[in-house]
């Protein structure tokens, strides 16, 4: 049983004679391109830092972003949290408490705050976790992520339904993904500060009853999202090897389509079919299509028996390429922005907000809700292809493809995300240093309260 890492040399260096300093919380893929913006922008600032890394993704693959993005040499902690939700869940709830304890031994006069990204399932259980602690509270960077979906009335009918997704009603639907969109809403509860990517955001978290400011602090901001950082780094990033030296094919054929999915519900039989049997459809009808094979994806593809049949594909069909996940995030960068792919077929919340500032590719998202409706309903940079069977898979994006109206549509949209978000989230914390990181009711309205109250509980 593996158990946490503390790196003392690299936490002193960040703690030792310091009032106050954030720790980077980083979990998944994900984190590690969307929170390494905040720990540069903490060092160019001079504000105190340090990661602390639960190790959810930690092997060569899923952990390369620690090295991609120079977020080794900054790690204070590794908690090494392996194991399905329920044990993920119980250790990141004793670990938090075992460096909690550390740190208030061995730097009582250090205030730490730490801050959480997203969806992920640290963002739902370590903010308890440190909140149970230590009687603190925690920063959300990417809050207030909520699952919103269009009415599916016409969903036969490609044309209408692309219609009523850019200009019909959205309604609140938070059922999925699971666990991410709990994990984002309970994580929210112990945040003291939540950075809002976009005013549908704030406008969430504030219908939730969270205070827009508090005895003049702002509270819920709105930044942007810190992915346009991590483009803007990896955009023309200097790779040793290109993406199109590994996989040929790519360059030597245009159009394609890159499927990723890997969530839970779309795991389930007759989604995953309809995702499976939409991309064969596709490939048999000679579009070019990329199906990037992870971890999830893999076993899915064995349970069902369909691992066998794409592998017949990739040896038989010139337009059909199967790949493992591509190591390097900006091997996805240069192949995005490259003119050769049409769109990424995705069910990530991430990538969802990639293409919307990524123009050259569009984005094409296997969920019947998103809780990225912006790029929908404003940017309209995104479009839903539900998993409802393998034929509207294949006709919905056949018609996207063919239809040049939907396309410029798709491919002429608006930044949502801001620039130098990074940097604005640490100067927002950095202006904030002295203000306490625990608020009692009594304190919200502007009554006077003692900050030693915990010592007596």
């Amino acid at each position: 049983m593996s158990s946490l890492s503390l790196y003392e040399d690299r936490l002193s260096r960040a703690l030792d004679g310091e009032e106050f300093a954030i720790a980077v919380v980083t979990a998944t893929k994900p984190d590690f391109y969307k929170q390494a913006p905040l720990v540069t922008a903490a060092e160019e600032r001079g504000l105190p830092c340090f990661v602390l890394h639960t190790g959810q993704h930690y092997d060569d693959v899923l952990g390369h972003g620690l090295a991609e993005y120079d977020l080794e040499s900054s790690i204070g902690v590794d908690m090494q949290i392996r194991g399905g939700l329920s044990e993920k869940t119980a250790d990141l709830m004793t670990r938090t408490k075992a460096v909690a304890d550390y740190l208030d031994a061995e730097y009582p006069d250090t205030t730490v705050l730490p801050i959480v990204h997203g969806d992920t399932h640290a963002a739902g259980v370590f903010p308890q976790a440190w909140a149970f602690a230590t009687n603190q509270f925690v920063a959300h960077n990417e809050a207030g992520l909520r699952g919103m979906m269009p009415a599916f009335e016409n969903a036969d009918d490609p044309e209408t339904f692309v219609a009523d997704q850019f200009e019909g009603e959205w309604t609140l639907n938070r059922a999925e993904p699971f666990p991410e969109q709990y994990d984002t809403f309970v994580g929210s509860a112990a945040a003291i500060y939540h950075f809002a990517p976009v005013e549908l955001n704030r406008q969430h978290l504030r219908n939730e009853g969270y205070p827009a400011e508090s005895n003049g602090t702002e509270r819920v901001p709105v930044v942007g999202n810190s992915i346009v950082d991590a483009i803007e780094a990896k955009r023309n990033a200097d790779l040793d090897e290109s993406i199109f030296d590994i996989y040929p094919v790519l360059e030597e054929r245009d159009d394609w389509v890159r499927v990723d999915v890997h969530r839970r519900a779309n795991l389930l039989p007759e989604r995953f079919s309809a995702i499976v049997e939409g991309v064969i459809g596709l490939v048999e009808d000679g579009y070019n299509v990329n199906f990037v094979e992870l971890n999830a994806t893999r076993e899915a593809l064995e349970n069902y028996g369909y691992r066998d049949t794409l592998l017949e594909l990739d040896e038989e069909r010139e337009n059909f390429l199967f790949t493992g996940l591509w190591k390097k995030h900006a091997h996805v960068y240069e192949f995005l922005t490259s003119g050769q792919c049409f769109a990424e077929f995705t069910d990530s919340g991430s990538m969802q907000e990639e293409l919307n500032v990524i123009e050259e590719a569009l984005c094409l998202t296997a969920r019947f809700n998103t809780d990225r409706p912006e790029t929908v309903m404003d940017a309209e940079s995104n479009l839903l292809v539900p998993p409802i069977s393998g034929d509207h898979v294949r006709e919905m994006i056949e018609y996207v493809y063919e239809t040049d109206a939907v396309r410029d549509r798709l491919g002429n949209n608006e930044n949502l995300y801001g620039e130098d978000v990074g940097r604005q989230i640490v100067a927002f914390l950095d202006e904030r240093r002295d203000d306490p990181v625990f608020e009692w009711a009594h304190e919200r309205a502007g009554f006077d309260g003692d900050d030693r109250a915990f010592d007596y509980l």
